[in-house]
Protein backbone atom coordinates (compact mmCIF):
# COMPACT_ATOMS: atom_id res chain seq x y z
CA UNK A 1 0.00 0.00 0.00
CA UNK A 2 1.45 3.85 -0.82
CA UNK A 3 0.24 6.35 1.31
CA UNK A 4 1.55 10.07 1.02
CA UNK A 5 0.22 13.36 2.18
CA UNK A 6 1.36 16.79 -0.04
CA UNK A 7 3.12 18.41 3.09
CA UNK A 8 5.58 15.11 2.29
CA UNK A 9 5.79 15.83 -1.26
CA UNK A 10 6.10 20.06 -1.10
CA UNK A 11 9.85 20.48 -1.87
CA UNK A 12 11.17 17.24 -3.22
CA UNK A 13 11.52 16.34 -6.65
CA UNK A 14 7.88 15.46 -6.73
CA UNK A 15 7.24 18.41 -6.61
CA UNK A 16 7.75 20.12 -9.70
CA UNK A 17 7.28 24.23 -10.92
CA UNK A 18 6.79 26.19 -14.16
CA UNK A 19 6.36 29.81 -14.74
CA UNK A 20 2.41 28.51 -15.26
CA UNK A 21 1.72 25.35 -13.30
CA UNK A 22 3.05 23.53 -9.83
CA UNK A 23 2.27 19.99 -10.07
CA UNK A 24 3.01 17.46 -7.12
CA UNK A 25 2.91 14.13 -7.92
CA UNK A 26 1.81 11.34 -5.76
CA UNK A 27 2.02 8.44 -8.06
CA UNK A 28 4.13 8.09 -10.44
CA UNK A 29 5.43 5.22 -12.70
CA UNK A 30 8.06 4.00 -10.32
CA UNK A 31 5.16 3.16 -7.79
CA UNK A 32 4.10 0.34 -10.12
CA UNK A 33 0.52 2.00 -11.00
CA UNK A 34 -0.45 1.92 -14.49
CA UNK A 35 -1.48 5.77 -14.02
CA UNK A 36 -0.07 8.53 -11.88
CA UNK A 37 -1.78 10.50 -10.13
CA UNK A 38 -1.08 14.80 -9.62
CA UNK A 39 -2.31 17.52 -7.32
CA UNK A 40 -1.95 20.66 -9.62
CA UNK A 41 -2.06 24.37 -9.25
CA UNK A 42 -2.54 26.49 -12.44
CA UNK A 43 -1.50 30.00 -12.15
CA UNK A 44 -4.14 32.73 -12.00
CA UNK A 45 -3.77 34.59 -15.91
CA UNK A 46 -1.92 32.01 -17.56
CA UNK A 47 -2.55 30.27 -20.38
CA UNK A 48 -0.66 26.68 -21.21
CA UNK A 49 -0.69 25.41 -24.51
CA UNK A 50 -0.84 21.31 -24.21
CA UNK A 51 -0.68 18.47 -26.37
CA UNK A 52 -0.42 14.84 -24.83
CA UNK A 53 0.48 13.21 -27.90
CA UNK A 54 1.57 9.89 -25.98
CA UNK A 55 -0.81 10.45 -22.78
CA UNK A 56 -4.25 10.01 -21.52
CA UNK A 57 -5.56 12.60 -19.30
CA UNK A 58 -8.82 13.12 -16.92
CA UNK A 59 -8.94 16.09 -14.47
CA UNK A 60 -11.17 17.16 -12.32
CA UNK A 61 -11.07 20.85 -10.79
CA UNK A 62 -11.72 21.35 -6.70
CA UNK A 63 -10.73 25.19 -6.97
CA UNK A 64 -10.83 28.11 -8.85
CA UNK A 65 -11.98 28.90 -12.72
CA UNK A 66 -10.97 29.25 -16.12
CA UNK A 67 -11.45 27.32 -19.15
CA UNK A 68 -9.81 24.96 -22.16
CA UNK A 69 -10.23 25.43 -25.94
CA UNK A 70 -10.05 22.32 -28.27
CA UNK A 71 -7.54 23.85 -30.95
CA UNK A 72 -9.46 21.51 -33.55
CA UNK A 73 -12.49 23.07 -32.98
CA UNK A 74 -12.06 26.21 -31.19
CA UNK A 75 -14.78 25.32 -28.22
CA UNK A 76 -13.97 26.56 -25.08
CA UNK A 77 -15.56 24.85 -21.75
CA UNK A 78 -15.51 26.52 -18.80
CA UNK A 79 -13.70 24.67 -15.87
CA UNK A 80 -14.60 25.47 -12.36
CA UNK A 81 -14.82 23.58 -8.90
CA UNK A 82 -16.78 20.09 -9.62
CA UNK A 83 -16.17 20.34 -13.50
CA UNK A 84 -14.04 17.07 -14.88
CA UNK A 85 -12.75 16.97 -18.41
CA UNK A 86 -10.86 14.19 -19.90
CA UNK A 87 -8.47 14.25 -22.88
CA UNK A 88 -9.64 10.94 -24.16
CA UNK A 89 -8.12 12.03 -28.12
CA UNK A 90 -5.12 13.29 -27.60
CA UNK A 91 -6.43 16.70 -28.17
CA UNK A 92 -4.41 19.41 -28.90
CA UNK A 93 -5.92 22.43 -26.27
CA UNK A 94 -5.46 25.67 -24.57
CA UNK A 95 -5.51 25.46 -20.83
CA UNK A 96 -6.40 29.20 -19.19
CA UNK A 97 -6.65 30.46 -15.44
CA UNK A 98 -8.82 33.13 -14.30
CA UNK A 99 -7.76 32.90 -11.06
CA UNK A 100 -5.44 29.70 -9.13
CA UNK A 101 -6.77 26.38 -10.15
CA UNK A 102 -6.46 23.42 -8.32
CA UNK A 103 -6.99 20.17 -9.97
CA UNK A 104 -6.58 16.83 -9.50
CA UNK A 105 -5.01 14.97 -12.38
CA UNK A 106 -4.37 11.57 -13.90
CA UNK A 107 -2.11 10.45 -16.42
CA UNK A 108 -2.22 7.23 -18.31
CA UNK A 109 0.19 5.63 -18.68
CA UNK A 110 1.97 7.06 -15.77
CA UNK A 111 4.41 9.99 -15.77
CA UNK A 112 7.76 9.29 -14.58
CA UNK A 113 7.97 12.55 -12.83
CA UNK A 114 10.78 14.48 -14.71
CA UNK A 115 8.15 15.80 -17.49
CA UNK A 116 7.35 19.18 -19.01
CA UNK A 117 5.88 20.16 -21.64
CA UNK A 118 8.10 20.69 -24.62
CA UNK A 119 7.80 23.19 -27.82
CA UNK A 120 5.02 21.12 -29.37
CA UNK A 121 3.58 20.99 -25.64
CA UNK A 122 4.17 17.30 -25.37
CA UNK A 123 5.38 14.90 -22.42
CA UNK A 124 7.98 12.71 -23.92
CA UNK A 125 6.21 9.20 -24.38
CA UNK A 126 6.62 6.59 -21.64
CA UNK A 127 9.14 3.57 -22.40
CA UNK A 128 7.73 0.65 -22.58
CA UNK A 129 4.55 1.62 -20.43
CA UNK A 130 1.82 1.65 -23.20
CA UNK A 131 1.70 4.96 -24.64
CA UNK A 132 -1.14 6.36 -26.90
CA UNK A 133 0.90 6.75 -30.03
Amino acid sequence: MIVRTLEELTGTSRDVHTENWNSRRFLLAQDGMSFSLHDTIIKAGTETYIWYKHHLEAVYCIEGEGEVEEMDTGVAHPIRAGTVYALNGNEKHYLRAKVDMRMVCVFAPALTGEEVHDEDGVYPPAEGLGATT
